[in-house]
């Protein structure tokens, strides 16, 4: 009896390894997907005022470009110029149109000033930032709103906080 010997395929001398990277390539599609989705690429920074408490929100919207109004416990601003006085949570009076209780002249003068400046952006397509304290009755933050829809400022988003 003669033993069967064990077939042994040739080796090809000339022949290459493929790899296969259908997995590695799905595995890095996945990798970019969630860390676009992560990344913020808001080109909006917005920082709140000293001693401003601002609302909490579930929104997880990106802000725009605009112009920062803030209404703290103490006064009204552009930027970083005062330009009406806020006693006891309301306008100051002083600061309050006689014949318009919800027309603050001043704010109307420097919200018209940049909007007669600007060529583009937001003061020309009329986008405001309200950064407001979560303690400001409506009220308040109404003659805010009333002025700058006046001076030519319609487009305005409530700065908030995302969270609880």
């Amino acid at each position: 009896m003669s033993r069967r010997s064990r077939y042994v395929s040739p080796i090809k001398k000339n022949s290459s390894f493929a790899l296969n990277i259908t997995s590695m390539t799905d595995m890095f599609t996945i990798l970019l997907v969630f860390l676009l989705q992560t990344y913020s690429t808001s080109e909006v920074e917005v920082l709140p005022v000293t001693g401003l408490n601002l609302p909490a929100s579930n929104s997880t919207s990106n802000p725009v470009l605009g112009i920062k109004v803030s209404i703290s416990k103490e006064f009204i601003r552009i930027d970083d110029k005062v330009v009406a006085g806020v006693k006891n949570l309301e306008v100051d009076a002083k600061d309050v149109d006689a014949k318009d209780k919800n027309f603050i002249p001043q704010l109307f003068q420097e919200l018209d000033l940049i909007a007669k400046k600007a060529d583009q952006g937001p003061a020309k397509e009329g986008k405001i930032l309200l950064q407001a304290d979560e303690s400001l009755p409506y009220e308040t933050l109404r003659k805010v709103m009333y002025t700058s829809s006046m001076a030519g400022f319609p487009q305005l988003k409530l700065v908030t906080v995302v969270g609880d």
